[in-house]
């Protein structure tokens, strides 16, 4: 049985994630300098496998039949360590997220844990996930089976601050398309049935709701189309709104009172609406507890310090797919800081600090202490029984769902 880790296994893992440093760098900023948008992340995939490649991990590109999901092994220890990789961008904006980060820290933890996976009876697996900006490409993973046989499912992500038990929303991400009637807005109009006015009442109707939202509950969107010109009544429009909610129950609260709102824009103008979801559902993160006293012990260990844990609530980060792998998989999605001069994500501000010393001494931080949480909980008989164990349910809850 493998040992519990001790200094010697820490000093290995640190010294393959020091030696990889400057590889790891110049990978976060070439991700960062040719950012590419969900599902297309052709270029940062090759980069993000290379470093693995000439570790020795063996490569299987396409999982999931996602061209740019991959997935990269090494070991044959017993018990499974998953570290996932982001590497998707923002439209106009870039890497505002710092998935570059992401995708750097994740690789350096990856092969930290290669240098000691044999000592501690570890089978090592990165895994490149596309589109989790819009798409949610580690729900489809998920529901392919490709994550079945992790004990463990790590990755952090940058931000402003320090933040190790994450927060994240529920997540619905909709198109809401109105079918009018097309007519000369002068000549006519009233053989018109306008999908633009359909889409004002549906905005004015959302807006009136949220003063009864429920604490955590958030909706927010834009009108993707609204007609194409002053003298043509639009008889097409579109919004796209994201709705989110502190969990599962909340959002299906909030989905019902919303569709309310979008059918109110289709009843008063004579149009007709389809609610289409856009992508997976995503669900709130449920870090494992385990993991996450560790990770919080490593990371102040680096000479960090995480906000107080009774602070970390008021501090959601969004909305994550990670969220659904840890509600099925034991996992943790930290927030590790850089300096962003008070910027925050989504912000082009941030996608600039991406890249700055704070931001390459966030992707070396970030891949030590996750691969000295993992193999610290690989190292406890305890704990190490407990993630096998729930990787056996739920291979044999996989294995009933297909009979």
């Amino acid at each position: 049985m493998p040992p519990s880790p001790d200094a010697t296994v820490f000093a290995a893992v640190d010294s393959a994630i020091a030696v990889a440093r400057d590889q790891l760098i110049a990978l976060s900023h070439s991700i960062h300098a040719e950012p590419e948008l969900a599902f297309q992340e052709f270029r940062s995939v090759e980069k993000t496998m290379e470093p693995l490649r000439e570790r020795g991990f063996h490569i299987e590109k396409a999982v999931a039949d996602l061209p740019t999901a991959f997935s990269a092994e090494y070991g044959n220890g017993d018990l499974v360590v998953g570290i996932f990789a982001e590497y998707d961008a923002l439209p106009e904006i870039g890497h505002a997220c710092g998935h570059n980060i992401i995708a750097a820290s994740a690789v350096g933890a990856a092969l930290g844990l290669a240098s000691v996976a044999d000592a501690c009876g570890l089978t090592v697996k990165l895994f490149g996930t596309p589109a989790e900006e819009s798409g949610g490409g580690k729900v489809i993973m998920l529901d392919h089976g490709v994550f079945d046989d992790l004990a463990m499912a790590l990755m952090i992500h940058p931000g402003p601050e320090d933040i190790a038990g994450a927060h994240s929303l529920a997540l619905a991400d909709l198109s809401v398309v109105y079918r009018g009637r097309e007519s000369h807005a002068s000549a006519a109009p009233e053989y018109g049935r306008n999908a633009g006015d359909a889409v004002t009442i549906a905005q004015v109707a959302l807006g009136l709701l949220r003063q009864h939202l429920l604490p955590g509950q958030q909706l927010h969107g834009i009108v993707g189309s609204g007609g194409v010109a002053p003298n043509i009544v639009p008889g097409h429009a579109e919004l796209l709104y994201y709705l989110r909610a502190v969990d599962s129950a909340a959002l299906e609260d909030l989905m019902r009172r919303a569709s309310a709102c979008f059918e109110a824009g289709a009843l008063a103008t004579g149009c007709t609406q389809e609610i289409r979801k856009l992508a997976p559902t995503y669900t709130e993160l449920t870090p494992d507890s385990a993991l996450l006293c560790a990770y919080r012990e490593q990371i102040r260990e680096l000479g960090r310090e995480p906000i107080a844990p009774e602070l970390e609530a008021q501090r959601p980060l969004g909305s994550t797919d990670m969220g659904n792998v840890t509600n099925v998989i034991a996992g943790i999605h930290p927030v590790i800081g850089i300096d962003a001069g008070g910027a925050v994500t989504h912000q082009p501000a941030f996608a600039a600090a991406a890249v700055n010393p704070s931001a390459d001494r966030a992707v070396i931080d970030g891949a030590t202490a996750l691969a000295r949480t993992a193999i610290t909980i690989a190292g406890d008989q305890f704990h190490r029984d407990r993630l096998s164990e729930r990787v056996i349910q739920r291979q044999f809850q996989r294995q009933e769902d297909i009979r």
